[in-house]
């Protein structure tokens, strides 16, 4: 992959997607001793970066590839992302999500018009899918592991350095490692100085242990709030990328995701789910490496959380 894919992607999605803000916050500044910049792709096409990986398979299929429509498996961002792609192509998609998933995404998925699968855990999801795939002759959007997944995600970092383009440090959340590694090629290829750090939640780390071990690692037991970021693997090219591009992985605790969250809502109105709140997380507990004075873009990566949920985080004792 190269940064040419990225542009072409960007190219292929201009016009199709918001240019989301990249917005500075005194707040966060002052917090974290920096120049923090918050690049709200809550506020984008259904609520989360992923509309730009699934639109990026969506533009490019010809029609005898999806013969019986698309298909993937999701916890949600991009369960709804597909469906709202495939409705928008006029193309039927099955979407498999896993039990307990975010009752506000599993709704929006519907919405957009996908007929949707419940299925127990990610491992039966995926096989679930890929089955559908085989017997129905539809085309499976894998949500973070394919070079048009990891395209489009790259094309938040493309804007990032239009918009920064002195930018020091970039900060994102990360569970398969679709936007992750997407993110670090492109920022790394327009500017080889900045550093780019991924964030895990403690309970879902499985890129820290793949990247520790050389190879893709599943997870036996996912456990945190942040469903955006509880995929059971980190993906094959998506860990080649991270090893070539990234500078580091940290992980935080859910409490750390939950007063973020809380503090994001306070000080800057902007409405994160857990998953979108990590990367900031990150930065205001301390663990991304000499972070003071620098100039820092830190990806929110979704927003799409129901008002039970949000409650109930925000109703937790910091």
């Amino acid at each position: 992959m190269s940064l040419q894919d990225v542009r072409e992607a960007a190219t292929r999605l201009q016009g199709r997607i918001h240019r989301t803000p990249l917005l500075g916050s005194s707040t966060f500044s002052s917090l974290a001793s920096a120049r923090v910049h918050l690049k709200a792709e809550n506020l984008q096409k259904t609520g989360s970066f992923k509309v730009r990986g699934a639109l990026q398979h969506v533009l490019q299929l010809a029609p005898e590839r999806a013969s019986g429509g698309v298909v993937t498996v999701s916890a949600g961002n991009h369960a709804a992302a597909v469906a709202f792609a495939a409705a928008s192509a006029g193309m039927p998609a099955h979407v498999v999500m896993m039990q307990g998933a975010s009752p506000a995404k599993l709704e929006a998925t519907r919405a957009y018009g996908a007929e949707v699968e419940i299925v127990p855990d990610a491992v039966t999801g995926f096989a679930c899918a890929r089955r559908h795939e085989a017997e129905h002759g539809s085309y499976f959007i894998h949500p973070f592991d394919h070079p048009w997944t990891v395209a489009g995600t790259g094309t938040v970092g493309l804007e990032v350095v239009e918009d920064l383009p002195d930018v020091d440090i970039v900060i994102a959340g990360v569970g398969g490692g679709g936007l992750l590694s997407g993110l670090a090629l492109a920022i790394k290829e327009l500017r080889s100085a900045a550093r780019v750090y991924g964030v895990e939640p403690e309970g879902a780390d499985g890129l820290t242990r793949a990247l520790e071990a050389g190879r893709v690692v599943r997870l036996e037991r996912l456990d945190t709030i942040a469903d955006g970021l509880a995929a059971p693997f980190a993906g094959e090219l998506n860990l080649v990328l991270c090893r070539r591009y990234l500078d580091g992985v940290v992980r935080v605790t859910d409490s750390e995701i939950v007063s973020t969250m809380r503090l994001l809502l306070e000080r800057t109105k902007l409405l994160v789910e857990p998953a979108g709140a990590a990367a900031l997380a990150a930065l205001l507990s301390g663990r991304i490496p000499d972070s003071q004075g620098r100039n820092i873009a830190v990806i929110l990566s979704g927003g799409n959380i129901g008002p039970p949920t949000l409650m109930d985080l925000l109703g937790r004792k910091p």
